[in-house]
């Protein structure tokens, strides 16, 4: 894996990242790297490996994060991955849900970074494809000069191919999973420290980057960036991805020309039974300050859900946003 492979992606999120969200997402960027949804090992190994890892060959790049503790098995789950296609195996070291602690993993293994080396190790002699780690800065009282050396440590000693590291502690203890996400102060300088002391690990932040402005700042002292949830509640910024930081033109010009791209997708999958709303879901902040934008949502969230809603939903949908008024949005 090369440092630019890492050097935008938009973060796995929960109930979010799917594979209709990825696919949206690749008609505003081809050269983003998406992830999926967090996947655990057990469902994996023994659920519906079709639906659970199943993507459309236009999602390329992309990446897969697996959640789990035993090296054995998530060996077998990332080779199970790479049968499937994915760019590349990612495992989770960073979320902080009580169900992920009781399964003793994400962010909890940030204890245990010998661990952690341990599963690396294990998936990186399963797979040809890169094997990388998102973690936290730390959890609890841990302190993050110490515990990000520590993990990182292990991961480089165990080949890692990159780390991606959410620039926050997680408290596992008083903090809600979403109050995780903004509560701990972020601390950009630890990560770039990490950087410049591992110049040849491939160091990726993420954790409050709201637009590709920021991003690019961020690639001065760092290889990548990973964008979360304001990639998802304003999409259109991804527009300016690939001709802001990778030099390359924009996939598609504007927001209603997006709408028109992703339409192939969007019939194709109406036509194989899936419901409109599954993809229009994650396509409701695309013309946020646009007069229209509230009708716009208000449709999609009320007709667009209806089991008769089709690709004329989504377009009546688009005309009620103006086309007169010029998109400022930050680069």
């Amino acid at each position: 894996m090369t440092p630019e492979d890492l050097r935008f992606s938009v973060a796995p999120m929960m109930d979010w990242t799917d594979r209709h969200c990825r696919a949206f997402h690749r008609t505003l960027s081809k050269r983003a790297r998406l992830y999926t949804e967090m996947v655990t090992t057990g469902a994996v190994l023994h659920g519906p490996r079709a639906r659970l890892l199943g993507f459309s060959r236009i999602e390329h790049p992309v990446a897969v994060q697996l959640g789990g503790s035993d090296p054995a098995d998530l060996a077998e789950a990332a080779r199970i991955a790479e049968g499937f296609g994915y760019d590349e195996v990612n495992l989770n070291v960073g979320c902080p849900s009580d169900r992920v602690q009781d399964g003793r993993f994400g962010a909890c293994l940030m204890r245990e970074p010998v661990h952690v080396g341990t599963c690396v190790a294990a998936m990186k002699a399963a797979v040809r494809v890169p094997v990388t780690v998102k973690c936290r800065l730390g959890v609890d009282d841990q302190d993050p000069e110490e515990a990000l050396d520590a993990l990182a440590d292990a991961v480089v000693a165990a080949g890692v191919d990159g780390l991606i590291v959410h620039a926050r502690k997680a408290w596992l203890r008083g903090l809600s999973p979403k109050e995780n996400r903004d509560v701990p102060p972020l601390d950009y300088a630890r990560v770039v420290r990490l950087k410049r002391a591992r110049p040849d690990l491939a160091v990726a932040l993420n954790g409050g980057i709201g637009t590709v402005a920021d991003a690019k700042s961020h690639l001065v002292n760092l290889d990548g960036v990973m964008m979360g949830r304001a990639a998802y509640g304003d999409p259109a910024g991804l527009i300016a991805v690939d001709p802001e930081l990778f030099g390359q033109a924009a996939p598609v010009a504007d927001a209603f020309a997006a709408v028109e791209a992703y339409g192939t997708y969007v019939a194709d999958a109406l036509a194989r039974g899936e419901c409109l709303h599954a993809m229009t879901r994650h396509m409701l902040g695309l013309f946020n300050g646009r007069p229209g934008a509230r009708a716009f949502r208000r449709h999609l969230s009320t007709v667009g859900t209806r089991d008769d809603a089709d690709l004329a939903t989504l377009r009546a949908a688009v005309a009620l946003v103006s086309r007169e008024v010029p998109e400022r949005r930050a680069a």
